[in-house]
């Protein structure tokens, strides 16, 4: 007898699954590198995505605040569309290196910076680690962020409680052939050359790219997809497919259709190696299971196995539930970072 259970019958597809993209070893790593990397830009429709001519940056705001220069700026990622950002330039850091904040499924980007803007916003500061712009820019990091499409000030809806990607704004993409990771993902690569011909007092080079939730989600692809990322602090977001996105509801921004019959999130490690990679999780948090999280990280040691890259591939899990845990995540980073000065 089969089930009428249509859920169970999805789960018992994904039971038996084996992603085609899966490394063997049988060929040279870097060329299954260049063979997975065209088929997740594939996956994000990132050739949907439309090129500008010209990013139309410019400055809407500049002030001294108690964590350095603060710099509000805007730019377009697509023609037409534009992206609301901004940056903490520590004091007395020159040529900072940068640190790129997504803030995940919250009233906006400005929880990254520690300012209040919506009735709603109070509970996000109950975590101080959610600011975690302010954190990078003490850590000495010229710290970006930008608002996420479909959240904040870029979707919310109008109690401003609820992202935009919540209540469905996330779908129609799908109809177009995009995604909202995908785009999301966009709009990080055009910051990076924003930051690169706008910014010239800060160093493009060896960037880092964090987030908690939704904002690791956008890490974690964005480093796969773009190398100038040298280092991903992806938090409660890297996780099997099976445990997180199966077998817990999440928003829509989570998937991408197609994805596991290629890849599972261990196997995608694989793009981002041999940069640094740290994965952060709660070991109570209910909808990225610590299980989920540990066979994750399994598969993605493995993958930095194969580039000769062990250390540069760091796990921490926090003692809580579903948030950032800044203290471990920078202190992960700080370690790669010294086996790296070791080797040289």
């Amino acid at each position: 007898m089969g089930t009428r259970n249509s859920h169970a019958y999805d789960i018992s597809l994904f039971e038996k699954l084996v992603p085609k993209y899966r490394y063997d070893g049988r060929e040279d790593v870097r060329i299954w590198q260049k063979r997975a990397y065209a088929r997740l830009w594939d996956r994000l429709g990132m050739d949907r995505m439309q090129r500008t001519q010209d990013d139309a940056f410019a400055v809407t705001a500049r002030e001294e605040t108690q964590y350095g220069l603060e710099i509000d700026f805007t730019y377009e990622s697509e023609p037409g569309y534009e992206v609301p950002g901004f940056v903490i330039l520590p004091r007395n850091v020159k040529n900072p290196p940068v640190a790129i904040c997504i803030q995940g499924h919250s009233t906006g980007m400005h929880i990254s910076r520690g300012r209040r803007l919506f009735p709603d916003d109070e509970r996000c500061f109950k975590d101080p680690d959610r600011m975690n712009a302010v954190i990078a820019a003490g850590e000495g990091y010229a710290a970006f962020a930008i608002e996420q499409r479909y959240m904040g000030v870029c979707g919310h809806n109008e109690e401003r409680k609820v992202p935009g990607c919540v209540v469905g704004q996330a779908l129609p993409p799908l109809l177009l052939g995009r995604t909202a990771i995908g785009e999301r993902v966009w709009d990080v690569m055009r910051l990076i050359d924003v930051i690169e011909t706008h910014f010239t007092d800060v160093d493009p080079k060896g960037i880092v790219c964090l987030g908690n939730s939704g904002g690791g989600t956008t890490t974690f692809y964005s480093a796969c997809i773009d190398e100038r990322i040298a280092y991903a602090m992806p938090c409660c977001s890297a996780c099997n497919y099976y445990e997180s996105i199966v077998l817990n509801w999440h928003c829509a921004c989570n998937y991408i259709p197609g994805i596991a019959t290629d890849f599972d999130m261990g196997d995608l490690a694989g793009l981002i190696a041999p940069r640094g990679l740290v994965v952060i999780n709660g070991s109570e948090d209910g909808i990225f299971p610590p299980d989920g999280v540990d066979r994750m990280f399994a598969k993605a040691q493995e993958m930095y196995g194969y580039f000769g890259a062990d250390g540069k591939c760091e796990h921490f899990m926090g003692t809580g539930g579903h948030r950032f845990y800044a203290q471990g995540a920078w202190d992960a980073l700080k370690r790669i970072k010294a086996r790296e000065k070791e080797k040289v």
